[in-house]
């Protein structure tokens, strides 16, 4: 296909397809990188730096790559993004194979820089599905980690002893692969206008002060909801790993938890954006809040497998509606601005969102260690409340919006 001509709606299937072979290679190190980051370790507490340093890459690394798409296209940066987590596959396998953390923690801030460039397919099908699928390009993004969620921890046990004397460097292997075959996807993409190129706005520049732009109720109710949910859900998703091996089960229930968790994460997105449709954005946000206080509850319960699972399987279904919702959110409240000024709102809300997920995996190894999993599910409960205020005050001042436009 000429990629000049690309059809709006094929672009969104090769982001669709991006995403899930994203999401493959990542859930390779969400299954392995705490369980290798104990192997090679100094110290246990330290554990899960290296997925924590994935996170805080990711942070540092998202105004960078949006303002890159701004001179060079979308499809060059996610290219260069994917290229990333080959060399980072390469790496991890590397220092496995040297017994090296400190290259093990080199791999996963490369890793880091290919998931911030991967944020921002969702932004990317958004702009260029046609009017009535807008809303919900962002949810058929993130449901193409589904096959994702069902694969990557098979392969990471799969591979895990590929290569002789070497746990895990395989699986590592095997991540460098789907890295690469991202970037051959990600080529296809079309490479000129703003559907698919990172609004490209030399010429463009945005006239809005940014503190303006961040003051806006939908893009504070939306980065609230979006950074507490990838927050929260990291903060307990890195700790289940060594919860389920601390208690003495196998990793092959530690990689059959986190495929679990992936499912919930992804499953919903075949119907997250036409429930948003139907009845709105705040009650999404809502449920999703609700569904995060019931996964705490069930991990409070005990520590067995169908408690595990059942955990985690709530906690990533609450992620699902409250980030969907939020993601909506932001787009819908930026739809009549400048490319640029709809550039930095993007920009500033994976910044926040990145960081703060970048804090739930530093606190998760310290807290898991200090206190045990029982202190991880309390922790995240006046995160909850955080998030609903927001989600209520946004309704709120949308209602007195629209009583003053009554009136």
């Amino acid at each position: 296909m000429n990629q000049q001509h690309q059809s709006p709606l094929h672009t969104v299937r090769l982001l669709v397809l991006s995403q899930a072979l994203f999401v493959c290679a990542s859930a390779i190190g969400l299954t392995l990188t705490g369980l290798v980051g104990a192997m090679l370790a100094p110290s246990r507490a330290l554990a899960t730096l290296p997925y924590a340093l994935v996170t805080v890459a990711t942070a540092l690394s998202t105004i960078p790559v949006s303002l890159l798409m701004l001179r060079w296209g979308r499809r060059k940066v996610f290219m260069l993004g994917a290229l990333s987590g080959a060399l980072g596959g390469a790496l991890a396998a590397w220092a496995i194979a040297r017994n090296d953390f400190l290259l093990f923690c080199l791999a996963n801030l490369a890793l880091g820089l290919f998931a911030a460039s991967a944020q921002y397919y969702r932004f990317a099908a958004n702009e260029a599905a046609p009017a009535e699928y807008k809303a919900r390009a962002i949810a058929w993004v993130i449901s193409g980690g589904v096959l994702a969620a069902l694969v990557g921890p098979t392969l990471a046990a799969w591979a895990r002893e590929a290569v002789p004397s070497h746990s895990f460097a395989g699986s590592y292997l095997v991540l460098l692969g789907l890295a690469m075959l991202g970037a051959l996807v990600l080529s296809r993409l079309a490479g000129q206008g703003e559907a698919t190129s990172a609004v490209r706005a030399s010429g463009a520049a945005s006239s809005t002060p940014l503190g303006r732009l961040l003051r806006r109720p939908a893009f504070l109710v939306a980065a609230t909801n979006s950074a507490l949910a990838a927050g929260m859900m990291m903060f307990v998703m890195t700790s289940s790993p060594l919860a389920v091996v601390g208690c003495g089960l196998p990793v092959s229930v530690a990689a059959s938890v986190i495929q679990w968790h992936l499912l919930a994460m992804y499953v919903p997105g075949f119907f997250s954006g036409r429930l948003i449709a139907r009845f709105g954005v705040a009650p999404m946000l809502g449920l999703g809040a609700a569904l995060f206080g019931l996964g705490s509850a069930a991990a409070l319960a005990g520590q067995t497998p169908l408690l595990f699972g059942l955990a985690l399987m709530l906690n990533g279904l609450a992620w699902n509606f409250m980030f969907v919702g939020g993601s909506t959110l932001l787009t819908q409240g930026f739809a009549d601005d400048s490319p640029a000024d709809r550039a930095r709102a993007q920009a500033a809300n994976e910044f926040i969102t990145a960081a703060v997920a970048a804090g739930g995996s530093l606190l998760a190894g310290v807290v898991f260690n200090a206190w045990g999993w029982s202190a991880i599910q309390v922790g995240i409960l006046p995160l909850l409340a955080l998030a609903g205020g927001a989600t209520l005050y946004g309704s709120l001042r949308k209602q007195r919006q629209l009583n003053l436009h009554v009136i």
